[in-house]
């Protein structure tokens, strides 16, 4: 017997042995900040990956094209790559990974922070093929994912708990932002306001373990020279506060036009998902148009925007024109700009649209750069007010429309200046973020990122009843065990269901198992001991309407809320087809969220 049970006995793996030995050796926070340490090393390489990539597809497909000449490649190239990448996805991914951040943001909110392996490495294959043939999107989506995938899979592997697990995908994205711009405190920030992960002594430690070590093994892959090349033009004076309280309203308002108008474009596309090579088609047609047109919406864009930063007379402005229609009418500069503002966001949802794979970071930093620009030009040309700097109020732009599309004032603040060392603009940019921010929430209450969840009830935010509500599963309160009876069934039987209930009400159905009532053993306690009405009476007679049901994809606010409205103790549940599939008890439903509050607001 002894040896049957040694052969029977499941074998160790690897993962059993370091839990045991991290739980023997390590505290909780001491693993947490070891885990943090190696997402950001392994977000920093994810980084130095993709943007290598990115680089060497560009080199090999503009090799031999002259700046003075029409490009026609630019036709060809963005088609094949949106077209590659579909294939990808289709046949290699087998799963949806567009919407990078939102799709974080709702792993946090209805799956626990899990996210699933194929993260960790296809949105880095998929986003570099989609960039380098000259889709108009951005790697930063791509590579928070992938960031918080990494962080993910690493808390599961070591069997973390969920609170850890969420913060474990924050340090993923912290690294990955980090990573990418070497900016350590905008990818804190970015944690903290797009992720809504809470800041606390708990929480700030690792986030930064991953964002500074991330930074720092950048540095050691691809150098030391910042993103944007920029060299402040004249000290930031008094008398230009109106001018940058104008430009972040300027900039709320191009980031309301900025997602209204993604917004129409995936809904056009959304309307042909199960027709792919329609969308490829309209995809492709309109991005390789676009780019032909107007070259600098090739790729993420960030060379033109390092053209506005760093230009100091119209020969420099005019290299925007190159290989454009536009090549050679350098007075059209402006109309150019003012069209390039109007058109990124039509390349970008064309690029995901049609099947590539990238986000809107890239772009929203694009737009901004044009139209920081493009307002300091205009300024100065009509001399509305004293003399702006151009190359400034680019860098203006950048964080004031990054800031309003994602509703992440702090984010677009300390991006901009650490990516540019541009801290001797640090008062302008709180100004211009904030105004931005505060124009666009008149309009807009969520970021470009959380609006798809706000509108289903999930998205997580930092009010803790709402986060701990959005984090409970409707699942996890229902109870599918009950006793029903019919409409025409005699008190006597009713008795008889009632003695094998475990609950204070019987549901009463029909035969397709819809709810038509229930009964309320309290309040038909003087009847049932009546044995000469047990043939008399039905359950039709005795039956109450259901003061309140839910359906299964109702949010937990929602559930709450109806039983805070109608006092019931119990809340029928039905699913799509109106059947009843079970009860949530309001006693247990308070127990959980109490359990819950505890856990969310622990240190």
């Amino acid at each position: 017997m002894e040896s049957e049970v040694l052969i029977n006995e499941p074998k160790e793996t690897l993962a059993d042995r370091l839990y045991k030995w991290r739980t023997t050796h390590l505290s909780e926070r001491q693993s947490t900040i070891i885990l943090a340490f190696l997402i950001g090393f392994l977000a920093s390489v994810a980084a130095f990956l993709l943007h290598s990539l990115i680089h060497e597809i560009q080199t090999l497909l503009r090799t031999g094209i002259t700046s003075d000449s029409f490009n026609w490649t630019f036709l060809i190239f963005p088609i094949i790559g949106v077209y590659l990448t579909s294939l990808f996805v289709k046949y290699v991914v087998k799963d949806n990974i567009s919407h990078g951040i939102t799709r974080i943001l709702y792993a946090i909110s209805s799956k626990q922070s899990r996210l699933k392996r194929h993260n960790c490495w296809t949105s880095v294959v998929a986003s570099a093929i989609t960039i380098g043939f000259g889709g108009s999107v951005g790697a930063e989506a791509p590579i928070v994912l992938t960031g918080s995938a990494i962080g993910s899979n690493l808390g599961q592997y070591f069997r973390m708990d969920k609170k850890t697990l969420m913060l474990l995908v924050g340090c993923g994205a912290a690294a990955a932002i980090a990573g990418i711009f070497k900016a350590p405190i905008a990818g804190l920030v970015f944690t903290l306001e797009v992720l809504m992960v809470d800041l606390s002594m708990a929480s700030l430690l690792p986030i930064l373990t991953a964002a500074v070590t991330a930074t720092c093994f950048t540095y050691m892959f691809m150098g030391s020279d910042s993103l944007f090349n920029f060299h402040l033009d004249g000290e930031w004076i008094i008398e230009r506060v109106p001018a940058s309280i104008v430009l972040g309203v300027a900039c709320g308002l191009v980031s309301l036009y900025f997602i209204r108008s993604m917004g129409a474009c995936e809904g056009l596309f959304a309307r042909l998902k199960d027709k792919r090579y329609a969308k490829l088609a309209l995809g492709g047609v309109l991005l390789s148009s676009l780019i032909f047109v107007f070259p600098v919406l090739y790729g993420e864009g960030y060379s033109a925007i390092n053209i506005l930063l760093n230009g100091v007379s119209e020969a420099d402005w005019e290299e925007l024109l190159k290989n454009s229609l536009f090549y050679g009418h350098g007075h059209l500069l402006i109309l150019y700009i003012a069209l390039v503002v109007f058109t990124k966001t039509f390349a970008t949802a064309a690029t995901n649209g049609g099947g590539g794979c990238g986000g809107t970071f890239a772009p929203s930093l694009f737009v901004g750069a044009f139209s920081g620009f493009l307002f300091a030009r205009l300024w100065n040309i009509y001399q509305v007010g004293v003399y702006i700097p151009e190359k400034n109020f680019t860098l203006l732009g950048m964080a004031g429309v990054m800031a309003g599309v994602m509703h992440a004032p702090l984010t677009g603040i300390f991006l901009i200046a650490e990516i540019t060392n541009g801290y001797n603009l640090f008062m302008p940019l709180m100004i211009v973020s904030i105004c931005s921010v505060m124009t666009i929430s008149i309009f807009e209450p969520h970021s470009i990122y959380a609006m798809r969840l706000a509108r289903e009830g999930k998205l997580l935010t930092h009010h803790t009843d709402r986060s701990v509500l959005t984090l409970m599963s409707m699942e996890s309160v229902v109870e599918h065990e009950f006793t029903s009876v019919q409409l025409d069934m005699p008190l006597g039987k009713l008795v008889n269901a009632i003695s094998k209930s475990h609950t204070s009400f019987i549901p009463v159905l029909d035969n397709a198992g819809s709810i038509l009532g229930e009964i309320d053993i309290t309040k038909i306690r003087h009847v049932m001991f009546r044995a000469e009405l047990y043939n008399k009476l039905t359950v039709r007679q005795l039956m109450q309407p259901v003061a309140a049901k839910v359906g299964v994809n109702d949010s937990m606010e929602e559930v709450m809320r109806k039983f805070d409205l109608k006092g019931t103790r119990y809340l029928p549940v039905v699913n799509n087809a109106g059947h009843l599939t079970g009860y949530i008890s309001r006693t247990r439903a308070y127990s959980m969220y109490r359990k819950m509050v505890a856990d969310f607001s622990a240190e």
